[in-house]
């Protein structure tokens, strides 16, 4: 079978065109943004990439088009396929009927920590002998690749709650009908498709009404979105963790110990990853492979191995002294605990560059939130930005933290070989590629 993906470059479609390949089929596709890793590792998957839609480089040979959710009307590659009456479907659709139905599906969801808790998910069930497929957001660095098929029965999936596509405007995760469901946190995102939390509820609600009875529902007893959502109802056997309610199911205590309230057994959790919320995020992918069969002891252990994951407070450089650290936080919940998790391991000054990037925060839904979310840093840089529906410079005034707004990333780059001291770390935060940032820094401070 010939498929042919549009937007193959996002982090769920390079996972998709993974898994198609995998499964026999030459796969192609296009995309507007390509930039590593998910470009890089289609390119050595041996997967054509086109960059641009111009309707003239579209196959007409092809089986099946799949179709991203960034993909809008007006693209002319879609409207090519529209025009000729080809077969189309949207990724999530086609992940299901071509892998998902036939697997017992361990879906991690929540607005912060899928990425994470995916691949911490992933690798206790490597870990343990039991080889599980997976399709992740981002690549681990105890995998090579974002995606793969796998052995039977376990496939473990980022449950991303953002739509299926331009003509199927329901959640990705609706799609995918788990068997073990990590409900994370949730909070108000995705301000461009939802009118406001109780959209994004109402869409975990409709995830919960697909699993079946014998299904395990793990959550975080802490966030009372997630509590509104199951008062909706649930049909599947809860189980609750928390810091701080005693009647939880499972507690994780200040020191990092997971303490079992049936049998009063408990785990100290030793991970290579700081802060509070990768301890958060073990728990969760330990009792979902608790629900797989896997002891909780065997998880901790394999927790203890965890390496991280690409674009995760993952150090990138060291030059005389300073730290370059990338990061994949652009909501102000994400951004607040990426830099307290940061300063335990910072020396000497926490700079924070920012990239508001998401379509959320562009159209300043959490500006307010923004100068608070910085404050665990010395000092925050951040670009001018035209695209934005608010005004960044009123930050200055009353935020907590120092922040200086640059013209764009060439001064900022200046500004950071000129100022950055020994014991210093910059953690460069964007969810997209930030004008390659990240390498043109490391080189200016190599020179």
């Amino acid at each position: 079978m010939n498929v042919y993906i549009l937007g193959i470059c996002g982090t769920f479609m390079a996972g998709l065109a993974l898994l198609a390949r995998e499964l026999g089929y030459q796969v192609r596709g296009s995309d507007a943004q390509v930039y590593p890793p998910m470009s890089t590792q289609l390119t050595e998957a041996g997967i054509e990439l086109h960059e641009g839609y111009d309707a003239a480089a579209l196959p007409g040979d092809c089986d099946l088009y799949v179709i991203g959710n960034a993909i809008s009307r007006g693209n002319p590659q879609f409207e090519a396929i529209l025009d000729q009456g080809l077969f189309y479907t949207s990724g999530p659709q086609w992940l299901y009927e071509s892998v998902l139905r036939r697997r017992w599906v361990l879906a991690v969801a929540g607005t912060h920590g899928k990425t994470t808790t995916s691949s911490m998910l992933a690798w206790i069930l490597e870990h343990s002998g039991l080889e599980p497929g997976y399709l992740i957001g981002g690549v681990g660095h105890n995998f090579a690749t974002s995606a793969r098929l796998g052995r039977d029965p376990f496939f473990v999936i980022e449950a991303d709650e953002y739509d299926s596509a331009l003509f199927d405007k329901r959640s990705k995760f609706v799609h995918y009908h788990p068997r073990t469901l990590v409900l994370n946190n949730l909070e108000f995102d995705h301000a461009d498709i939802f009118a406001d939390l109780g959209a994004i509820q109402a869409q975990f609600h409709h995830l919960v009404r697909t699993l079946p009875a014998s299904a395990q529902i793990i959550v975080n007893d802490d966030d009372p979105a997630l509590d509104e959502v199951l008062a909706m109802g649930c049909w599947s056997e809860r189980v609750g963790f928390s810091t701080r309610a005693a009647n939880s199911n499972f507690l994780l205590d200040g020191e990092g110990v997971l303490h079992q309230a049936e049998d009063q057994a408990s785990w100290p959790l030793q991970l290579r990853q700081a802060g509070e919320y990768n301890r958060i995020n073990a728990t969760a992918a330990a009792l979902a492979a608790r629900h797989a069969g896997v002891p909780l002891a065997q998880s901790i252990e394999a927790l203890g191995e965890f390496a991280g994951v690409r674009r995760r407070q993952e150090v990138i450089a060291e030059i005389d002294g300073v730290r370059i650290v990338d990061d994949f936080a652009h909501h102000p919940t994400a951004i607040e605990l990426t830099l307290e998790a940061l300063r335990e391991s910072t020396a000497g000054r926490l700079i924070a560059v920012l990239d508001i990037r998401s379509n959320t925060m562009r159209m300043g839904v959490h500006a307010d939130r923004l100068g608070d979310a910085l404050a665990k840093a010395d000092l925050a840089l951040l670009c001018e930005n035209p695209d934005l529906s608010w005004d960044i410079h009123q930050m200055i005034a009353t935020a907590p933290t120092i922040i200086s707004i640059q013209p764009d990333t060439r001064r900022i780059i200046e500004y950071l070989v000129e100022n950055c001291q020994r014991g210093d770390q910059v953690v460069i935060m964007s969810n997209g590629g930030f004008d390659n940032i990240h390498r043109r820094l490391v080189e200016a401070l190599q020179s």
